[in-house]
């Protein structure tokens, strides 16, 4: 019997063991299942996870703030004077700098533009009124004042133009006192570039285009718009007188291709400044203007 019950014994044991492997889950049955197990959690976990994509690059590099003008500090530039600005844009058909635009001045030579619109639609040869312009002769202004009904004249394309702040001399005899504001010289470039005929158009605008360095008093004008704007195209009228109470140096016209914009800067400047050292003012002013003309 004891052999018996040994024998019985390890069959027994046996048994259990083949039953213990079978109930024993194969995940749990040895070192290399159980790391199996674990990454495939990991996957999972993994998966569950989110991952955000990393925002995209982007190449553009952010370009300088626009230019600005700096209305207040345009004052500054004519110390002890007074000054008015203003840059029309005729392709975009809007005012895009005014400083003081009514403020009234003496016109000295700016007068010369309604003098010449006068003439020319009374028959005056182009030559002369030409001359009168790009030269600003004063000889041949006070000649066509006289004979074309002097403060007339001014009273007649205030009337046609819509000019609101310019006035005739008070003393009949002194066309250089023709009173007039910037809005008003801006009025009349658009009604020379827009609505004049196209012989009256053509002969002043040569006329300006052409100005000369010096005028026929030997002043020197290209002060302010052509010693301002660099190479970009320009047609100017400029005026000077002095000395009743003031330097009156003004500088008007268009600049930049295909007649694009009007710039008009009128001056009263002390007595005591010269004509080069006033020009120097119109013309630091013209260039604090370039910001407006196309970006410069």
């Amino acid at each position: 019997m004891g052999k018996a019950s040994g024998v019985f014994l390890l069959v027994g044991l046996c048994l259990g063991a083949i039953v213990a492997m079978t109930l024993v889950p194969p995940s749990r049955s040895g070192p290399a299942a159980i790391a199996a197990s674990r990454a495939a959690v990991l996957t999972i976990e993994a998966e569950a996870v989110p991952v955000e994509s990393p925002p995209p690059s982007s190449s553009a590099v952010p370009g300088p703030p626009p230019k600005t003008v700096d209305i207040q500090a345009l004052a500054d530039l004519v110390p002890g004077g007074q000054v008015s600005a203003v840059v029309y844009d005729r392709t975009a058909e809007k005012t895009v700098v005014s400083l003081k635009s009514e403020r009234s001045y003496t016109s000295a030579s700016l007068v010369k533009l309604l003098i010449a619109l006068e003439a020319l639609q009374a028959g005056t040869p182009a030559s002369t009124v030409q001359r009168m312009l790009s030269a600003s002769d004063d000889g041949i202004a006070s000649r066509l004042w006289s004979a074309h009904g002097g403060p007339v004249i001014v009273t007649r394309w205030v009337a046609k133009i819509g000019l609101g702040g310019t006035r005739p001399p008070e003393d009949p005899g002194r066309w250089g006192d023709t009173r007039i504001t910037a809005a008003d010289v801006v009025k009349v470039y658009r009604y020379l570039l827009d609505q004049a005929g196209a012989g009256t158009r053509t002969t002043i605008m040569r006329a300006l285009s052409g100005a000369t360095e010096s005028g026929s008093d030997g002043i020197r004008q290209y002060f302010g718009i052509p010693d301002g704007v660099g190479d970009l195209p320009w047609s100017i009228k400029q005026g000077w007188a002095c000395c009743r109470g003031s330097r009156i140096l003004h500088s008007s016209g268009v600049v930049g291709e295909e007649d694009r914009y009007l710039v008009v800067v009128l001056t009263s400047q002390p007595t005591s400044t010269t004509y080069s050292g006033a020009g120097k003012r119109v013309t630091d002013v013209v260039k604090a203007l370039l910001p407006a003309i196309d970006g410069l």
